[in-house]
């Protein structure tokens, strides 16, 4: 706009040059003329009149009245509203990490609104969004570019999504990511050996730990797509230590995909609003909050997001039917699997519908998988189902905005001596069902948020439940102080706030406090050491759970975990996404 008024003025100035330059010459040789022959008989004098206008003179004020009048109606124009065909939305310059999969030929208004839908941007494709925007109809004429998915409004308030809306190291074939996870974490049971159990993102106390540490991006070219992310750290160990696949077969599968949170090639389509084919390691999102802790409202989710696959090994489809919705098919290898577990693999499939900026509906479905190792009869069913709405939103007030979320759970386990239901010759009940709320407040313009929120699940069978890490206990190993058998009971509920300083897109300073509890002694306690002879000892040294005499055969003097059934954490925590 500065540029065209700055061209207004020269437009005039130049005029009035013209103008001069014309009319004084002219008006010149008339005086000259008029010396030369003076008139026979002086002209009545007419102080009041101006002096007439030549001919030229008038042809050029009319002219320049047209033009001004041009230039009037086109500045009126330049100052009404834009239709998105006129002009195109900001480019994204960072898809999010953990879900990179929007359709690669569009551009998007809103970076992070794509973060928990898996989404490259358009422009990183070079090609496609030229084809997209030129497609051609029938008769030969143009047709408009469809609507990115997701692209209409900015969701970066979810729960699961990034909040970042750029990357400073963006190219066109790459955009790079690092991502670091630094907690120190005060149990209030104080774990003799520092060991937290029961969680798949808390795992040591008292001490300065790394959580995560990961570097990778995106890879976007000619409609072909990649995406790799490490992960180092903590979650290095303690994500392949939940998965018992590997016990079956060779190779050492946790070995070989330890320091990977996702790694996966694919292509995209021109088909529809955007279809997508990836194969390899992606994040499942079943549970709602991300794998990574920066993306999420919380640092310690509740049982049902802690306790589901945080990723699946295998192949999906994201299809886009329109800008609001995602279908998207997965064939994998098991339940948060490296390999598969018996003789089949598991199917699922993800529905994502977001119809406006302030609601998301988000629903997982997995089936027929047999995920118990050394069962093959035993076949899994879950259903996952949330619901996110941003219900204020106002930045210019001291509470900037106000979401809440809530996800829900069932599942079951049939065959190899368990059933849905219960109660019938086919075996005990092997089920699952749970929800969760959260309510989140953001203040200063989204400087410093609140969280509060919490859940509560119901697990006869312990299928989902995560193994205490006792003696080096691993999800193939199990363990004699906590059993996963048919039948075997387990109710829990948890409660957390969570107070975060966001002081740049880029980094989250955390303080959480987290209470714990079940109904059956699961959380690391202070421990004790075990008496000669093995027996459970005098009160106060209590190392064995009830009905074991020996504590399976552990040698005197070591060191073992009680376990309570609560337990109270202070996590607090340094995010960094860039």
């Amino acid at each position: 706009m500065r540029a065209f008024k700055r061209n207004k003025i020269e437009f005039r100035l130049f005029f009035a040059v013209m103008l001069c330059t014309a009319v004084i010459p002219y008006r010149s040789l008339a005086d000259d003329k008029e010396a030369s022959n003076p008139p026979t008989k002086p002209a009545p004098s007419k102080p009041d009149s101006p002096a007439p206008l030549t001919d030229r003179e008038r042809w050029m004020l009319d002219r320049m009245e047209q033009l001004e009048k041009r230039v009037a109606e086109l500045e009126s124009k330049s100052n009404s509203p834009v239709t998105p065909t006129e002009i195109s939305p900001p480019q994204p310059t960072s898809p999010n990490l953990s879900t990179s999969s929007l359709p690669t030929g569009a551009t998007s208004a809103a970076p992070a609104a794509v973060a928990s839908t898996n989404v490259i941007p358009a422009d990183k494709t070079v090609g496609l969004g030229t084809a997209q925007a030129t497609e051609k109809g029938k008769s030969g004429g143009t047709k408009a570019a469809k609507a990115e998915p997701f692209a209409f409004a900015d969701f970066t308030w979810l729960t699961g999504n990034a909040r970042t809306k750029e990357s400073p190291m963006d190219t066109k074939f790459f955009t790079p990511e690092i991502r670091a996870d630094v907690d120190y974490i005060h149990d209030f049971n104080h774990p003799k050996d520092n060991s937290i159990g029961g969680s798949s993102e808390v795992f040591r106390a008292n001490e300065v730990q790394v959580t995560q540490l990961g570097v990778g991006g995106d890879f976007h070219y000619d409609n072909v797509r990649a995406r790799l992310m490490t992960q180092f750290g903590l979650y290095s160990q303690t994500t392949p230590r939940n998965d018992a696949s590997p016990s079956r077969g060779q190779w050492n599968l946790d070995n070989a995909y330890r320091y990977l949170s996702e790694a996966y090639g694919g292509y995209h389509f021109n088909v529809l609003h955007g279809i997508n084919v990836d194969a390899g390691i992606f994040m499942s999102y079943v549970g709602l909050f991300s794998y990574y802790q920066f993306d999420n409202w919380a640092y310690q989710p509740s049982y049902v997001s802690s306790n589901t696959p945080w990723f699946f090994n295998g192949v999906r489809v994201q299809i886009f039917p329109t800008e609001h919705l995602k279908i998207e098919p997965w064939f994998v290898n098991g339940w948060q699997s490296y390999g598969r577990f018996n003789n089949r693999p598991g199917f699922g499939v993800q529905f994502l519908w977001r119809p406006n900026g302030w609601l998301s509906v988000l629903g997982n479905q997995y089936m027929l998988g047999a995920d118990t190792l050394n069962t093959p009869g035993r076949i899994r069913y879950h259903t996952d189902n949330s619901i996110q709405i941003k219900y204020y939103d106002n930045p210019e007030t001291f509470i900037s905005k106000a979401a809440f979320s809530l996800t829900g759970d069932m599942g079951c386990e049939h065959g190899g001596g368990v059933s849905c239901a219960g109660g019938s010759s086919k075996g005990p009940k092997q089920s699952f069902l749970g929800y969760m709320v959260y309510n989140r407040l953001w203040f200063d313009r989204d400087k410093y948020a609140l969280t509060l929120g919490g859940g509560q699940i119901n697990n006869p069978g312990r299928y989902l439940v995560l193994i205490p890490p006792i003696n080096g206990a691993t999800a193939a190993s199990g363990t004699p102080y906590f059993t996963a058998n048919p039948g075997d009971p387990y109710k829990a509920w948890d409660a957390s706030a969570t107070i975060d300083y966001m002081p740049s897109q880029y980094i989250t300073f955390r303080w959480e406090y987290n209470h714990r509890a079940a109904n059956v002694p699961y959380f690391s306690g202070a421990g004790g050491v075990t008496p000669p002879g093995g027996n459970n000892g005098a009160p106060g040294a209590f190392v064995c759970l009830s009905g074991f005499t020996t504590c399976n055969g552990s040698p005197a003097n070591t060191w073992l975990p009680d376990l309570r059934k609560t337990e109270n954490r202070l996590n607090m925590a340094i995010l960094v996404k860039f």
